[in-house]
């Protein structure tokens, strides 16, 4: 007798991988502890997290929209400015540490900014520089409009059951003065980028597992019921700053994340990891659930993944995806604004 001669199918490629081919796989996720569906969800992190929280909605899960839109915009004015993508207006957080500063913020264990970002005569918020395009009318109504954010996070972190956070970058630029985190480059999005200033960080497995560790526990420090979900991006890279090629600075960026918030969830009773990167991006799928541009997940991609999501927590296998043809209309990544600076 060896180990391995009672391990289950799910041990093994073949049977596990190889014949079933990936629609058939199944048994990937056993969830760490039961989310009921009407126990209250909050997603927060990269782009590819703007798909989940409406995907569940629309699936009959309680995904709670804790900052939504005022009456009488648009569905189009509504995402423009922000709204319904993440249970609260943070914009795209991609990083450990943007998440962290602004749990932090929200909770009264640091002091927010006031930084403003003015062009054109209107400001901007440069921790949520895709928030409002046309800016604000001042500084203080820009201000203003962040407490009603942190406000929110505040609600839905003491309020919900679940926090699904998915991160996607290693990669930051810092202010190297106060030691904040931006979301993306100065003087991409919005803003003027200042050499002097605006320095260059990737953070590394200890870095991004600290930050990670800090926001579990500054998640249950406000309500010790939550329990939280990591995920991985499988969304690669637009740009990187590192000087290296994009596609190996895609790859060891989603190599340290995987084994940070692995090692996290190994460690914690209240974490779990679920693997929305290996269902999109793992070899098995051969690139089926990404648009021509290797970059953007499809519809049907999002679709399985939810399938998976759901069908594990109610007990049932992941459904085949389904081939829809659709179009994602538009990228709602903050960072694709540097495939611009991409030679032609």
């Amino acid at each position: 007798m060896n180990p391995y001669e009672s391990m289950p199918a799910r041990a093994f490629w073949r049977a596990a991988v190889a014949e079933p081919g990936m629609a058939g796989i199944s048994d990937l996720w056993r969830p760490a502890f039961a989310i009921g569906q009407d126990d209250p969800v909050i997603t927060a992190g990269s782009c590819f997290a703007a798909n989940l929280g409406r995907a569940l909605l629309d699936r009959g899960w309680n995904w709670w929209d804790a900052e939504p839109a005022p009456p009488g915009l648009t569905g189009p004015e509504r995402r423009a400015r922000g709204y319904g993508a993440f249970s609260f207006r943070t914009g795209n957080i991609y990083t450990a540490a943007v998440a962290r500063q602004w749990l932090a913020w929200a909770l009264g264990r640091a002091e927010p900014p006031t930084e403003a970002w003015a062009g054109e005569g209107r400001f901007f918020d440069p921790f949520r520089p895709s928030i409002e395009p046309a800016g604000f009318a001042s500084a203080e109504e820009m201000l203003e409009s962040r407490l009603t954010t942190l406000a929110a996070i505040r609600r839905a972190v003491t309020g919900a059951s679940v926090l699904i956070f998915t991160v996607g970058l290693t990669e930051s630029w810092r202010d190297a003065a106060s030691g904040d985190t931006y979301p993306v480059c100065p003087g991409t999005v919005r803003g003027e980028f200042d050499p002097d200033r605006h320095v260059f960080h990737e953070f590394t497995f200890a870095e991004v597992y600290e930050d990670l560790v800090a926001i579990v526990d500054l998640c249950r420090a406000a309500n010790p019921g939550l329990r939280v979900v990591l995920t991985v991006s499988p969304v690669p890279l637009t740009a990187t700053a590192t000087g290296g090629h994009v596609l190996t600075a895609t790859v060891h960026a989603k190599s340290v994340l995987r084994a940070a918030v692995g090692q996290v969830a190994a460690e914690r009773d209240d974490v779990d990891y679920f693997p929305s990167y290996e269902i999109v991006a793992g070899f098995p799928a051969r690139a089926a659930f990404f648009e021509p541009n290797l970059r953007t997940v499809t519809p049907d991609g999002v679709d399985f993944v939810v399938r998976h999501f759901v069908g594990a927590l109610a007990g049932r296998p992941a459904a085949r995806p389904r081939r829809t043809g659709t179009q994602i209309g538009g990228d709602p990544c903050d960072d694709a604004v540097l495939d611009y600076y991409s030679p032609r």
